[in-house]
Order: C-alpha cells, then sequence, then structure tokens
C-alpha cells in the first residue's frame, strides 16, 4: 500500500528538519519543498539533508525573478506601506511561496501540504490563506497548532534531542538570541532580546546596511527610470555604472543601499492575530526605489487620482499583511493601482547620504507641472482675481458650521 504524499515547506533548519521526520514517522512520504527567494543559503546542503532526513523527493525552487516583477513591483505601483512605516519585506514573499507549494501538490497528485510557521505570527495565515487560495480542499498539517506534536516537542531542547535520536544532522552554531527571515529584498529581525521594545536594538543585529555612521563621507547619486510605474534601469551617476533587468536592479539597488546605509526600520507592528510586536527591519533597495518612484509620482499623477490612490494604498497594504494577496477586494485594487500609474513615465534622481534617499530631480515626458504656473515671479495664465469666488463659495459650508456651533 502505497504512503500519503505530503509536501513540506521545508528551510534545512531545525524545526523544519524534526517536522519531515515527524511526518515521516507518522506514515507520510515527505516531498520537501525549498523556495529560493534571494535568502543566502547552502541550498546543496539543504538538498542533501533532507533526503538524510527521510525525504523521498527534493524540490528547490528560484522563485526570485518572479518575486520581483510580480509581487515587489506592483506593491511599489501601490506605494504600499503597512502602518506608514513597514514596506513589507516578509509578506510580500509569502504568497508566491504558497502558490509554488500547491502547483508542487498538484504535480504530486496530493492535497497535503505542511508548514514550519509558528501559532503566535502573520506568516502561518498567510501560508494558509495562500493554500485555500490555490486549492479550495487543501488538507494542511501546521504542527505548531497540532496537539499531538505540541505534547511531544515543548521546547527546542525537545527537538535537540529527537534530533539527535534519529540522527538529524544540526548545524554547530550558537543560536541567535533572536529570529531573523531574509530575502531578496530584506531581512527582518525579532524576538529574543528585541522584545524589549524599551531598549535600542543593537548594532551586531543589522546585517543588510552598514550603520549610517560608518557609510561614505560623501553623496552616491542615482538615476532610476520608470516606464508606467516600473523601474527599467539604475544608472549611478556617481561610479558611472548602470544596470537593467528587474532581478538585477533589486540586487544593486540592495548593494548601494547596504554601503549606504539606507532602509532601516525599528517599530512595534500590530499583527493580523491581535498582537503588537516588534520588528527590525532591514529594506536597502526597495527603500530606495520606493521613494523614487513617489517622487516622480509627485511631477506625473493628478491630484485626486493621486490622493485616492493614497487612500487605497493603506488598505492595499493591510490586504498583503494579512494574507490576503490574490483575494477578490485585492484583485480589484490591483486593477486600479495598474490604471493609476499609466503616465508615471520619467526619471528620478536620488541622492543617497547616511541612511537619507534625498530627491535630486526629476524629468518625464509626461509631466503636469508647468514652471511658470507655479512660480511666485510670474502669473503663467494664473488669475487670482479668480480665487475670490472660489474661496467665497467653498466657505459657504464653512460659515454655516460657525453661525451654528455659535462662534460669531
Amino acid at each position: 500500500m502505497s504512503k500519503e504524499k505530503v509536501v513540506l515547506a521545508y528551510s534545512g533548519g531545525l524545526d523544519t528538519s524534526v517536522i519531515l521526520k515527524w511526518l515521516a514517522n507518522k506514515g507520510f512520504e515527505v516531498i520537501a519543498y525549498v523556495a529560493d527567494v534571494g535568502q543566502q543559503e547552502d541550498f546543496d546542503y539543504i538538498e542533501k539533508k533532507a533526503y538524510a532526513t527521510g525525504a523521498s523527493k527534493v524540490y528547490i525552487e528560484d522563485l526570485k525573478n518572479e518575486l520581483v516583477t510580480n509581487y515587489v513591483f506592483p506593491a511599489l505601483k501601490a506605494n504600499t506601506i503597512y502602518e506608514g512605516t513597514y514596506l513589507l519585506g516578509t509578506s510580500l514573499a509569502r504568497p508566491i511561496i504558497a502558490k509554488r507549494h500547491i502547483e508542487i501538490a498538484k504535480k504530486e497528485g496530493t492535497k497535503y501540504v505542511a508548514h514550519g510557521a509558528t501559532g503566535k505570527g502573520n506568516d502561518q495565515v498567510r501560508f494558509e490563506f495562500g493554500y485555500y487560495m490555490n486549492m479550495p480542499d487543501v488538507k494542511i498539517i501546521s504542527p505548531w497548532k497540532d496537539a499531538e506534536f505540541l505534547s511531544q516537542f515543548e521546547g527546542r531542547s525537545d527537538m535537540l534531542a529527537y534530533a539527535e535520536k534519529y540522527n538529524i544532522p544540526v548545524k554547530a552554531s550558537l543560536k541567535k538570541p533572536y529570529s531573523e527571515d531574509a530575502n531578496l529584498i530584506h531581512i527582518s529581525h525579532e524576538a529574543g532580546i528585541l522584545e524589549d521594545a524599551g531598549q535600542r536594538c543593537p548594532e551586531d543585529v543589522f546585517s543588510y546596511t552598514v550603520s549610517p555612521m560608518e557609510a561614505p563621507d560623501k553623496e552616491t547619486v542615482l538615476a532610476i527610470e520608470f516606464v508606467d510605474g516600473v523601474p527599467v534601469k539604475v544608472t549611478n551617476e556617481t561610479a558611472n555604472e548602470s544596470c537593467t533587468g528587474a532581478l538585477e536592479m533589486i540586487n544593486y539597488l540592495n548593494r548601494i543601499g547596504h554601503d549606504n546605509g539606507i532602509g532601516r526600520v525599528d517599530m512595534v507592528e500590530n499583527r493580523f492575530v491581535g498582537i503588537k510586536s516588534r520588528g527590525v527591519y532591514e529594506t536597502p533597495g526597495c527603500d530606495i526605489l520606493w521613494k523614487a518612484h513617489h517622487n516622480l509620482e509627485g511631477l506625473c499623477m493628478d491630484k485626486e487620482a493621486m490622493h485616492l490612490r493614497d487612500m487605497l494604498s493603506v488598505k492595499y497594504a493591510e490586504l498583503i499583511y494579512n494574507g490576503y494577496w490574490g483575494s477578490a477586494e485585492f484583485n480589484m485594487l490591483t486593477s486600479l493601482f495598474e490604471t493609476s500609474q499609466k503616465n508615471v513615465t520619467g526619471t528620478a534622481k536620488v541622492a543617497l547620504y547616511k541612511g537619507n534617499v534625498i530627491n535630486a530631480g526629476l524629468t518625464s515626458p509626461m509631466s503636469l507641472y508647468n514652471q511658470e504656473l507655479g512660480s511666485m515671479d510670474k502669473a503663467g495664465g494664473y488669475h487670482p482675481l479668480d480665487c475670490k469666488g472660489f474661496i467665497n463659495i467653498s466657505a459657504i459650508r464653512l460659515m454655516a458650521f460657525a453661525h451654528r456651533e455659535g462662534q460669531i
């Protein structure tokens, strides 16, 4: 009798290695799925470890280019920032990981998938929403919400003992006193020593950015070209070098952002499950991209279109953060944001200096900016006398309110 297949999202760390063996010991044929979203890992080692731990097959999927073009760029068009601060570096990677997870399950002819996300965080929701949206009748095994698993593994010591019992290789390294999640656009640091919101994050936590105090004492000037809201070329005018291609541009901006201490965030955020948590994030390349793009929008976007987009961006960020990528309301907003970007075409220059991204000039063939009309030294076709009636009409409701409140 053949075993039931289950596709496990596998990282090669202690948790998912123990889960792999635990599932195998429960009678499943375990297929390990490793999503390469740009985390710097030894995938050959991870593959060998998965087989040694009991996997029947290992998928290592390169999702980096698709992550940038189909997830990062749509979020950029919407100027998506969660709670005014977080660029959603972890959140953007989860839906593509979940989508490919289900594609592999379908290929293997099974409805069983498993993941190692904890029962307190956001990722369990993002993964499982993604599974349901791509396979409504999916069967999800989530060990950290499984009573049998929790009774067997109360903590790290139990997992280490299990690994020793079944000869699961564990890297001999000192565990960091906080947790991290990395991909090609950012790295997050949370939990452990960072849970005390009253203490400043130690400098040695940061790895994707140098300290702004250690950054160069001179500016780096970049010119970023956009077509309909999408970056198409990055030129470093200081170093006289350039690059094109979605993934290549992100990697380049990450490197330049790292060197200039760009993209650090330390915040207390509201998780979907209702818990407040502290997160320390580094998103160097996307921080540059978001700010350059938004600067160009100021030149090219209609006022009311921009204001409406900005109102809806808050909801879009919340949907991404909470795992609703691909939902009906998400798709509706995506169409709106696509339309909003039709004329966001041109070049945004930014100067990078010790953690800052400074506007260094904007040009566009689709510009709505009229220098003469905006000038304080020329009329430019503007008639100040027209404002008398404009103000009087606009003030009618304000005067009515004031009369009612007895202010005059």
